[in-house]
């Protein structure tokens, strides 16, 4: 079971994306998402989340390394800006205030955007790289919980796919992917 506190959420998931990272060995190998490559994952998830940040706060960093590049330095300069924005109180607990999303606490919409963001391309990156990985059906289930009352809202966005029927005992973690649009079969 993962934690519940957005910083230690975050380095559980970043931990299972890295290993993901550091296990590809095709980065033009074709990803579960229509058009994309495994280096196009980590381009999606090191591009929109530092302008998410500086968006709606005043922390943040600058992006040095290009997921285009090495996406094995841009994945490593991002999961350690985030991780020391999550541990640093002052950051991590300063209002976060998103034209887009509202307000929150920073952790609070790091985890709830960013992370859950992470967690799923995790099983983007698995099946690009002919990796496996284990995701904590209970997150899955809650993500899950969370994003069905708003589906409506989420596939016009047009970030999520048209949902891909599941079979009714398929676990958790395979009606997520169902859900946001993959094929988990």
């Amino acid at each position: 079971m993962l934690p519940t506190d957005p910083a230690e959420r975050h380095r559980a998931v970043a931990a299972t994306f890295t290993g993901l990272v550091e296990g590809a060995g095709d980065w033009e190998a074709p990803a579960p998402v229509d058009g994309w490559a495994a280096r196009d994952v980590v381009d999606h998830l090191t591009t929109w989340f530092p302008s998410f940040v500086h968006a709606g706060s005043p922390y943040g960093w600058t992006r040095r390394q290009q997921a285009s590049v090495d996406p094995v330095a841009a994945w490593r300069e991002q999961c350690a800006a985030v991780q020391l924005l999550l541990d640093d109180p002052a950051q991590a607990e300063s209002p976060f205030m998103h034209p887009q999303v509202g307000a929150a606490r920073l952790d609070e919409a790091v985890d709830r955007f960013y992370t859950a963001d992470v967690f799923m391309h995790s099983w983007d990156l698995a099946r690009a790289t002919g990796q496996t990985v284990d995701l904590d059906a209970d997150f899955a289930a809650d993500l899950l919980a969370g994003m069905r009352p708003i589906e409506e809202m989420l596939r016009a966005s047009g970030q999520y796919g048209p949902a891909v029927p599941v079979a009714p005992e398929a676990g958790p973690v395979e009606q997520l992917m169902g859900f946001i649009g993959r094929d988990p079969s």
